[in-house]
């Protein structure tokens, strides 16, 4: 009976056993810690602000009537290649040709009348000097002679004017451009008694455009004259059109309490593709660098749970870096930026911490960063490239990708990566960054 009873603790003692090594030890196997890490590298990064906008000629020049009366002839239609100079319309000039002959007639009656007179002053100017005429009658016939030249004068005038109403009946095109509107036809009757009524409105050189973008006050600060634009139209999806700011007009304009400023950006329109009037969703590159060390932005952010790295050993980062304002002339201010780029990379550096992994030691690194698009972050100081950072940490008998595969978001805009001067194999397409939230 004895027997039996240890032979049944035995099997019970086992069974434990069995139970506590297939359960709770794989258990805790499948615990095991792996980590998702992403590789320090140069390339491509840049901030953004976005906005929309309208595509207009560069210079478009109104042209419009300055003598009333019925359109006889239209010579232009819409779409029509036009040269300065060339007639575009005519107006019927034939009240006009009767005004021109009345003003002749009228300076005719003038310059007759002041022969007249001329003559007449001549004699009673020598009657006078003889002393045969008194001194009112010598100063009528001056009078009148002054008179007749004033009428002679007025008369002139009045031709001249005639004549150039007359010119003003053929309509001319001022500018070489494209006519973009026709606002008249041939036997309309137009009146330009209290303004010019407007006839053809003429675009300069279509393939040089200009779009207006209404910027965010709040976007507005880091918007400058020569930066880099990116814009999309709804004809053409798939293009990316390339521009960059002209300037930035000073007068504010404000909608349901909304302050925008105009940015006009200078446009290529070589294909002809962009036609006036279409409505661009812009982004402008507020700050670029082409040649920057970049980590995955998760990096910044992972923390390490200490509860599940038992096996590891924590060492935390004790480096303590200058302040870059005053002069740290750190190992990653890269050279090939400008002046203006740096001092403004200078005022956005951010102390930051990194995780990376050295066989079973997880070392923390303080870092400097610069500009954060969200999907990547430039390292200003503190790694080189080839540095391997921890980005995200899995438990499990999940595996491990050490590529870090972080895709942007379609909706972010897209920019086609710039060849650096210094690094012609870095050649080729990346994604831009967008405006920080």
């Amino acid at each position: 009976m004895k027997k039996q009873t240890i032979i049944v603790l035995l099997i019970l003692v086992l069974a434990a056993f069995a139970v506590y090594y297939f359960y709770f030890r794989k258990k805790e196997e499948s615990r095991a810690v792996s980590f998702v890490t992403g590789k320090a590298e140069y390339g491509y990064i840049g901030l953004s602000v976005t906005a929309t906008g309208t595509v207009q000629p560069v210079d478009t020049v109104t042209v419009g009537a300055q003598v009333s009366g019925v359109v006889q002839n239209v010579y232009a239609d819409f779409n029509d290649v036009v040269k300065a100079g060339q007639l575009l319309a005519k107006v019927d000039p034939s009240i006009i040709d009767q005004q021109t002959d009345q003003a002749k007639a009228t300076l005719a009656n003038a310059q007759s009348n002041l022969a007249y007179q001329q003559n007449n002053f001549d004699r009673q100017n020598q009657l006078y000097t003889l002393g045969a005429i008194s001194k009112a009658d010598y100063q009528l016939a001056l009078n009148q002679f002054n008179s007749a030249k004033a009428s002679e004068a007025n008369a002139t005038a009045q031709l001249n004017l005639a004549q150039r109403n007359l010119y003003y009946t053929n309509i001319y095109s001022p500018i070489n451009g494209v006519v973009l509107n026709r606002n008249v036809s041939a036997g309309q009757t137009i009146a330009s008694s209290f303004s010019a009524p407007t006839l053809f409105v003429i675009a300069r050189d279509l393939t040089k455009m200009q779009v207006r973008a209404d910027v965010d006050e709040a976007d507005i600060g880091g918007v400058r004259s020569g930066q880099q634009v990116t814009f999309t139209v709804d004809a053409f999806p798939n293009d990316v059109f390339h521009g960059s700011v002209n300037q930035i007009l000073l007068r504010p304009a404000v909608s349901a309490n909304v302050v925008t400023y105009t940015t006009l950006i200078d446009v290529d329109n070589k294909e002809l593709k962009l036609k006036p009037g279409m409505t661009a969703s812009i982004n402008i590159y507020t700050q670029e660098d082409s040649n920057a060390l970049l980590i995955p932005a998760r990096a910044i952010n992972f923390k390490p749970d200490t509860s599940g790295l038992k096996k590891y050993i924590i060492e935390r980062a004790v480096e303590k870096f200058q302040n870059v304002s005053n002069g740290d002339s750190s190992n990653h201010i890269r050279k090939n930026n400008t002046t203006a780029q740096t001092d403004r990379q200078r005022e956005n550096v951010k102390r930051s911490f990194v995780w990376m992994l050295k066989g079973d030691t997880l070392i923390e690194r303080k870092i400097l960063t610069g500009m954060d698009d969200d999907v990547n972050v430039d390292v200003v100081k503190g790694l080189s490239a080839g540095d391997e950072v921890i980005t995200s940490m899995v438990t499990g008998e999940v595996k491990a990708d050490n590529s870090d595969n972080t895709q942007r978001s379609p909706f972010m805009p897209q920019m086609r990566r710039r060849t650096p001067s210094n690094n012609k194999n870095a050649a080729g397409q990346q994604q831009a960054g967008q405006k920080k939230q």
